[in-house]
């Protein structure tokens, strides 16, 4: 702990500030993660992963950047993390997900902005989150207005380059993303002094790819009758994806699902048989924002998907590895990303494909979509995603929250009743 407060001074924080959130993450990581009975036994590595969340990490980034290294903080899933790779720097993710770090960004954002957008800027301009402090320069897109307006916001703080994703996914959108990508290449270049190559963007494909293929492993034990893990653990295994090491977690997450396929092999599951299986669908996930799975799971069900960017849209689509050329390597790279369906595209059809998809192939008996407040694109998309989904016969409630826990009592009420009425 004294080497990490030394990190933290040395990284302008504001300690004070920073010690009341350390005080309260044990507690929220003992209540939510360690109360749970039966877990696997490798979940003590995203435990320890989580319990020092602003040690470990941190100093691994500062390490990097005392070897002359770059560290890229990025906030959405649109970013190729492949070609930071490529390009000799790290990427980590910098998305808030505590209403810790809401008030701070009020003090220059809206009130009725999203809270992941105002904790994202809160964190930075509060000085209460090391991974905010460490990053040499922001990665941003224009996902939504309140983000595009965030980022001008923190770019007097910090070097921001914004990719501009496009709002629709025709041929011509593709190859304007490709576009950003090649965009994204140069200032990746110009920053590290780093040459992008063929040879080392094929290397950092291949390494994001294998994180996506444990992820999917993961979520394919989550299929079985008899679920070895809980949607708990897997959200925070999914939240740390965006910080660990790629390599790294890759090991452990491959490491866990030999432990998982055992458990299912042998036919224990960490819910009681007739559990009601639940799919979360809508807004992500920040860490350390675990508030709607422990209710759900401590209220008689079990989530066992999730189609959201803390989920699904994060790794189910692979980037072509067959390339020969590096524009090949660009344009699999923008297939690949615009790939994701993401409520900010128009139209999005290909969302609802995906959530009736996964309904089917997790055997879900109710979907709950969860919509943080004042984001208008998702929260918009629920008409069509409520309908489509009584449509096709499978029960669904809908959801609309933030960080706070001051409507936790009576999400518990409705989401008991939900899962009640399912019989």
């Amino acid at each position: 702990m004294d080497n990490n407060r030394k990190m933290w001074e040395s990284l302008g924080m504001n300690l004070e500030a920073h010690d009341m959130l350390c005080e309260v993450l044990p507690q929220a990581v003992g209540d939510v993660f360690l109360s749970q009975e039966n877990r696997p036994e490798c979940m003590d590595y995203y435990d320890m992963v989580v319990a020092d969340i602003h040690g470990i990490r941190p100093a691994e980034l500062i390490a990097h950047q005392e070897k002359g290294g770059k560290v890229f903080g990025t906030f959405c899933a649109y970013v190729p993390d492949e070609v930071i790779i490529a390009g000799g720097a790290i990427a980590t993710g910098l998305c808030g997900g505590s209403q810790f770090w809401v008030p701070d960004g009020e003090k220059v954002l809206p009130t009725n902005t999203c809270p992941l957008i105002k904790a994202s800027v809160g964190a930075r301009l509060g000085r209460t989150c090391p991974f905010f402090r460490i990053a040499d320069m922001y990665i941003g897109e224009t996902t939504c207005d309140g983000k595009k307006k965030a980022w001008e916001i923190l770019a007097e703080d910090v070097p921001v380059h914004v990719m501009e994703l496009p709002q629709m996914k025709r041929r011509k959108n593709i190859d304007a993303w490709a576009d950003e990508i090649r965009i994204l290449k140069d200032v990746v270049e110009e920053q590290t002094g780093n040459k992008v190559t063929f040879d080392n963007l094929a290397a950092s494909i291949e390494i994001v790819n294998n994180k996506r293929k444990a992820l999917q492993r993961l979520y394919n034990c989550r299929k079985s009758k008899n679920i070895p893990i809980s949607g708990t653990d897997t959200l925070v295994i999914s939240q740390i994806a965006y910080y660990d090491d790629p390599v790294r977690f890759a090991t452990m997450t491959n490491k866990l699902c030999d432990e998982l396929e055992k458990r299912i092999e042998d036919g224990v599951s960490v819910f009681a048989e007739g559990t009601k299986r639940i799919l979360i669908t809508g807004t992500p996930m920040a860490i350390p924002n675990w508030k709607l799975h422990n209710i759900i799971e401590t209220s008689g069900g079990a989530v066992v998907c999730e189609e959201t960017c803390t989920g699904t849209r994060y790794f189910e689509r692979l980037v072509d590895e067959t390339q020969d050329t590096m524009e090949g390597q660009i344009n699999a790279l923008a297939e690949r990303y615009m790939g994701i369906n993401c409520a900010c595209f128009t139209p999005n059809t290909a969302r609802i494909d995906d959530i009736l998809r996964l309904a089917k192939e997790y055997d879900v008996d109710g979907i709950i979509d969860v919509n943080l407040k004042f984001c208008g694109c998702f929260q918009t998309e629920k008409y069509f995603i409520e309908r489509a989904v009584h449509e096709a016969g499978i029960p669904y409630l809908g959801i609309e929250t933030d960080y706070t826990d001051s409507d936790a009592e009576q999400l518990r009420t409705r989401i008991s009743a939900f899962i009640e009425m399912m019989g």
